[in-house]
């Protein structure tokens, strides 16, 4: 299991959001710092995330003059931060760090041999131009490297430790990929895949890995890309933050991972908005359920116009209010405001590119502490319990990485690869049972019981009774699950030995299509393994699950539902957050009328008909009683 143990359970001391907060390389002084802080305080925020980032000067591409600033990790520079940690603490702020100044992680002293590489070409170099540290540049670190992750962690963890170790437990940051990912190398990474999968690849990447006479190929390429990330990179990542008594937060968006994998190794994974459509967020929540882990962030009202200066300071909040509903109805329950830019004390006019303006000035400051109110009170809701579970829905990790590049019209200038998820959703057929997202690993390391309570699978890998028709749960962290719905073109041989231990078990499945194998080198017993999974199953998904779903209707709104011992909170976007996607058209909250949607909530063996009447702007919180009762919840700024 990729999870690694966190000695922190209670990461944040209240629901509030968080903002990021932009540290201009300068002469940060204590007095801004604490101007702020209390600002936020006052406004309803709950914390903060400081990133370090490019003195001012870089915007005018000013490559001859120094900005005067703290040098970067020196113990002046540690000493404001830890004043930052300090005082934050003392007003009942958290305080997150990001693991580095700008992003991907690097700086100028990574060395050339620990930095990012390309297959073929050795001169190949991605830099970090508008760090702390700008108009010097340095190299990005190497994600496939541990010892160059170590090397960079340790350098960067001891400054920052006297405001670690400060107070309470503070997370540190890891921002989505942004390594150059074509082509992507390591040294040793042809040994270390040839003594895997007794084959050399580096044919095939001298032709072209993303050919398609290389789907093969690919895929094993990517699953061992997969594997160095994650254990070169994310795990000690988290590992770090542990030791420096903290916890650690990021997003694997975009990475060449197994997504579910790389979310479950942090303690707060963290989804992003709306540089990824919301629906993303449900696989971020999904890794989190299925890891045990009960929060889940999102970087919120990235880029909420367009790239990257659409109506800046101009923002709706009715149009802010629609994207985080839309991500609260897919698993989210912390927000992280993007954000707020450093200002010195008694001003408000430094502004960041490619965010909504938290601060004293602009069209949503007076907005801000009623909005943060309704943030925080939803947030709280959808900590309580754990996320509805009953049926999982298998992530094609393998048509992904199979498939490679993304069709023209649906590649961004930041994104090319399937292997992103970018325009995955859960099937209409089965939305009203809040799907989880679940790969081969959680598949694999899952406990299940036939209903009478009794073993069927030791660690979900050998089957000891073999029954077709009789039902079993699986239980994976969070998560208890009756059902698995599988509608992939292709499965990893392994993958699909534990479908079927599974299956005989007594787990019902839906098969969609018959898959084949993926992976260049097949195994013989495929055929025979596939043909034993579509007898145990069926792809009429309503024959494999004959009961009614948590919810159902016509045209659902999108929903996230969270049951807390013998209740159940069922929060509803409004409708109109469907069609919000990137980039929000300004003012497109404004559309929003009041809609009825007649529902059915099935709950405790009740079917309980919902009239849900959404006026505009509005969404609903409803709690189900075990005895039917439904109640419509108070939201404040509704």
């Amino acid at each position: 299991m990729v999870s690694c143990e966190n000695p922190v359970q209670d990461h944040y001391t209240s629901s509030k959001p968080l903002t990021r907060w932009w540290w201009f390389a300068s002469e940060i002084k204590k007095a801004d710092v604490a101007d702020q802080l209390e600002w936020l305080k006052a406004n309803g925020f709950g914390g903060v995330e400081v990133a370090w980032v490019y003195p001012l000067n870089r915007m005018q591409r000013d490559t001859v003059n120094t900005t005067p600033k703290q040098l970067w990790l020196s113990e002046e520079w540690g000493d404001v931060v830890r004043y930052c940690k300090e005082y934050a603490d003392s007003l009942g702020l958290s305080v997150d760090f990001t693991f580095g100044s700008l992003w991907p992680f690097g700086d100028l002293l990574v060395k050339p041999e620990e930095s990012s590489k390309e297959f073929g070409h050795p001169e190949f170099r991605q830099w970090i131009s508008g760090s702390w540290e700008y108009p010097k540049k340095g190299l990005v670190l190497d994600h496939l490297n541990k010892e160059a992750f170590l090397n960079y962690a340790g350098r960067t963890g001891k400054a920052l430790e006297p405001a670690m170790k400060t107070g309470r437990p503070s997370g540190i940051f890891v921002d989505s990929w942004e390594v150059e990912t074509h082509n992507l190398w390591t040294t040793g990474f042809d040994s270390i895949f040839m003594a895997r999968y007794g084959y050399d690849i580096t044919t095939c990447m001298q032709s072209d890995i993303l050919s398609a006479d290389y789907a093969g190929q690919r895929y094993d390429y990517m699953k061992l890309i997969s594997d160095l990330i994650i254990k070169n990179f994310y795990m000690p990542f988290t590992e770090k933050a542990h030791e420096l008594g903290g916890f650690s937060r990021g997003q694997c968006s975009g990475s060449p991972t197994d997504i579910i994998s790389s979310y479950a190794s942090l303690d707060v994974p963290e989804s992003e908005a709306m540089l990824y459509e919301p629906y993303f967020t449900r696989i971020v929540a999904s890794a989190a359920a299925l890891a045990g882990k009960n929060i889940v962030s999102a970087e919120t009202f990235t880029c909420l116009y367009g790239w990257p200066r659409e109506h800046m300071r101009e923002e709706k909040v009715t149009d802010l209010k629609i994207v985080a509903d839309a991500l609260f109805a897919h698993g989210l329950n912390q927000i992280v405001w993007h954000g707020m830019p450093f200002n010195t004390k008694g001003s408000d006019t430094i502004s960041f590119y490619a965010t909504v303006h938290v601060g004293k000035a602009g069209a949503l400051s007076k907005e801000i502490p009623a909005f943060n109110q309704y943030l925080e009170t939803l947030s709280g809701y959808m900590r309580k319990g754990k996320s509805y579970s009953d049926v999982a829905i298998y992530l094609p990790a393998e048509d992904a990485w199979i498939a490679g590049e993304m069709p023209k019209e649906k590649q961004l200038p930041w994104a090319w690869g399937e292997y992103e998820f970018r325009y995955l959703e859960v099937p209409e057929e089965i939305r009203g049972w809040q799907p989880v997202w679940i790969n081969g690993e959680f598949l694999k390391d899952g406990r299940q019981m036939t209903e009478d309570g009794r073993k069927t699978t030791e660690d979900g890998r050998k089957s000891t009774t073999v029954v077709g028709h009789r039902s079993s749960v699986l239980t994976v962290g969070n998560c208890k699950f009756s059902a698995l719905y599988v509608d992939s073109k292709y499965l990893d041989y392994e993958v699909l030995r534990t479908m079927v231990s599974l299956a005989e078990g007594g787990m019902k499945v839906c098969l969609k299509q018959v898959p084949e194998e993926a992976g260049y080198v097949k195994h013989p017993e495929f055929g025979s393994l596939v043909k034993r999974l579509k007898e145990l199953s069926s792809p009429d998904w309503h024959r494999v699950v004959p009961g009614r779903p948590l919810v159902e209707g016509a045209d659902m709104p999108w929903f996230w539902a969270r049951q807390d011992g013998k209740e159940m909170y069922i929060f509803f976007a409004h409708p109109v957050a469907k069609e919000f996607k990137y980039p929000v058209r300004y003012g497109q909250a404004d559309t929003a009328e009041t809609l009825t949607k007649k529902i059915s909530i099935n709950f405790s063996g009740k079917t309980i008909p919902v009239d849900l009447v959404f006026k505009p702007y509005q969404s609903l919180l409803v709690n189900v009683s075990r005895s039917g009762t439904v109640r419509f919840l108070d939201l404040p700024w509704n």
